[in-house]
């Protein structure tokens, strides 16, 4: 197998696990006899997916799991790993790839085709294998290209004066629209939203963030819902009060 097609496997794996760990709030980094984990193993492309998405801060571990004599290790998707997934598996970035790359068909494939009939006989097992590569690789984006045109992309809006008192509204709003089109299950945890808000607004405290999805709340932009997983509140100082019940999650 080539380098190129090691690598293609590893961002497949990649994208593939981010997408698993969009449902809930923490899974197991490696999958083990029939207990579902976001990466298959430890070794070839799937391994070095694993290692890239926590390397990256796609991922970030959530607490280790001793049973006997093996440790378990339990990870988070984070905002990053939600804006790598929206970059790279959104319908822009699925139609971007296919742009490109039949732009490179019609321009590439007649000289490469040249090239190869000039020593068909001593390159046909080589032909052979190069063309089931690209039009295995070609059925696979038409697939991902059939389910991006089957999102909808939303673009928030806020009235400018609830923008003047929640100034980092719209960037709430832009992150869990770009989440759901990723294809997350659940509703956005309360810690999740407010890294990724911290991030572009170092300056936002824990009380602006609860008055700010208030507001928001108020006018009908997102909505409040309380805890309901099972076992404990993985981050409970994050929670606040709203309505008389205990909020931990956001959604649309």
């Amino acid at each position: 197998m080539s380098a190129d097609q090691d690598l293609d496997r590893r961002d497949a794996a990649l994208l593939d696990g981010l997408r698993a760990a969009l449902a809930g709030d923490e899974h197991r980094l490696y999958r083990s006899g029939k207990a579902d984990g976001l990466f298959p193993g430890k070794g070839g492309p799937a391994g070095e997916a694993a290692e890239l998405a926590l390397r990256e801060g796609l991922l970030e571990y959530a607490r280790t799991e001793t049973k006997g004599r093996f440790e378990i290790e339990w990870v988070r998707l984070t905002a990053r790993g939600v804006e790598y997934l929206y970059e790279h598996d959104s319908p822009r970035a699925v139609l971007g790839e296919m742009r490109d790359m039949l732009a490179a068909a019609r321009t590439g494939i007649p000289v490469w085709q040249d090239e190869m009939l000039k020593s068909l006989e001593k390159l046909a097992t080589h032909i052979t294998e190069e063309m089931a590569r690209y039009l295995g690789k070609l059925d696979a984006l038409s697939k991902r290209v059939e389910q991006a045109l089957r999102r909808a992309e939303v673009t928030p809006e806020l009235n400018p004066g609830l923008q003047a008192v929640v100034p980092w509204g719209l960037d709430a709003l832009t992150y869990l629209d770009r989440r759901q089109s990723g294809g997350a299950g659940g509703e956005c945890p309360l810690p999740e939203l407010f890294g990724a808000i911290r991030g572009k607004h170092p300056a936002v405290t824990m009380r602006d963030f609860h008055d700010g999805l208030k507001r928001l709340t108020d006018a009908h932009a997102l909505r409040l819902l309380p805890w309901a997983g099972p076992g404990s509140m993985p981050q409970p100082e994050y929670a606040f009060m709203a309505g008389g019940r205990l909020v931990y999650h956001v959604g649309r």
